[in-house]
């Protein structure tokens, strides 16, 4: 009896140790292969952005000296490819749209990349519905779960939010595609192509997403909202080096979208599109232009696969108007209307 407690202690110990093990061995392998490719001591392996949540992969994108350009915006610019646009414009892009981004995460990462490329080349926000109808929170917060250390402060505080199940998830499955087991989903440029393949449209489909979308409210009338993201986009602009091409670009949404003639809807747009060529005139090469006028990219719905998204033979359109209008080439009036042309 008297060995009980003794042998009780070496059990409790033995359990202790082996929890302790196994737990540093989980924080090394997630250290060591560093899912989000930001830890100061992590092997120099050629990661791949793994994470659904862009959140978590584009500090990433903004830190790496890859790149000398960035686009910022929402799902609206997720289909522009650096690998066309790179060539017309004499650089290397990342496409860091993510889904959702409020103009609170655009800034913060497209502050991120500007602390570490100090002389950009090219560097494009997509202006869309997130700017111009944002509301107190959407430019004092996140639209989903974001990882503050990644945006500011020390990497090496990482060490300390390493020990987190999505973590150890997302470590094991960029694992899995260092070894050769899985299949690389996001572009390692940012790109990647969320709308399904042509061959899959269907208009009723189309149709049916369209009424979901509640355009009807869109047709009331009333006074411009004043656009309260301007500000901050300024600030954002004024924070751009002088020396670098920026592009502010108004992404096409489907006509329905556009609000009745003197709603506040349209008012709205209106008024944010007056903001945004202001802050375009007051900064040096800066370009703003604008694909969500009335024209043939957004009469039909045909071009949509929901009122906001377009198809890709649009954004194909869009990327060679980028190009052109930000080399001081012109555009095809009916594709887009340049609001402030681009100075050199």
């Amino acid at each position: 009896m008297g060995q009980r407690p003794d042998a009780w202690r070496r059990f409790a110990l033995t359990f202790a140790a082996t929890l302790a093990g196994a737990g540093l061995f989980v924080f090394l392998f997630v250290a060591t292969v560093d899912p989000w490719d930001m830890l100061p001591l992590s092997p120099p392996l050629h990661r791949i952005p793994i994470s659904t949540n862009a959140r978590y992969t584009m500090p990433s994108l903004a830190r790496s000296d890859r790149f000398d350009s960035a686009m910022v915006g929402t799902s609206t610019g997720r289909l522009l490819q650096p690998a066309v646009m790179d060539a017309p414009l004499g650089a290397h892009l990342a496409n860091m749209a993510m889904n959702s981004a409020t103009p609170w995460e655009q800034d913060r990462l497209l502050r991120l990349f500007l602390r570490h490329h100090t002389a950009p080349h090219v560097v494009l926000i997509d202006i869309d519905a997130a700017w111009c109808f944002a509301s107190p929170a959407t430019i004092s917060g996140p639209n989903r779960p974001m990882p503050d250390w990644m945006y500011q402060g020390s990497p090496w505080r990482g060490y300390a939010e390493m020990m987190n199940l999505y973590a150890v998830q997302e470590a094991a499955n960029q694992f899995m595609w260092l070894i050769g087991h899985k299949r690389q989903r996001y572009g390692s440029d940012g790109y990647t192509s969320f709308v399904p393949p042509d061959d899959r449209y269907d208009p009723r489909r189309v149709d049916e997403l369209f009424r979901g979308w509640d355009i009807d409210r869109r047709m009331a009338t009333g006074p411009a909202a004043a656009p309260l993201s301007m500000p901050m986009l300024r600030r954002l602009v004024d924070a751009i080096p002088a020396g670098t091409t920026k592009i502010l670009w108004f992404p096409p949404a489907a006509r329905d979208m556009q609000g009745a003639p003197g709603s506040v809807v349209a008012a709205t747009r209106a008024a944010c599109r007056q903001a945004v060529a202001a802050i375009g005139r007051d900064s040096a090469r800066t370009l703003v232009i604008d694909f969500d006028i009335p024209g043939p990219l957004t009469a039909s719905r045909d071009n949509f696969w929901d009122p906001i998204h377009y198809r890709m033979a649009v954004a194909r359109t869009i990327m060679d108007d980028l190009a052109a209008a930000g080399t001081g080439r012109s555009v095809p009036p009916g594709d887009a209307r340049v609001l402030v042309p681009l100075a050199r």
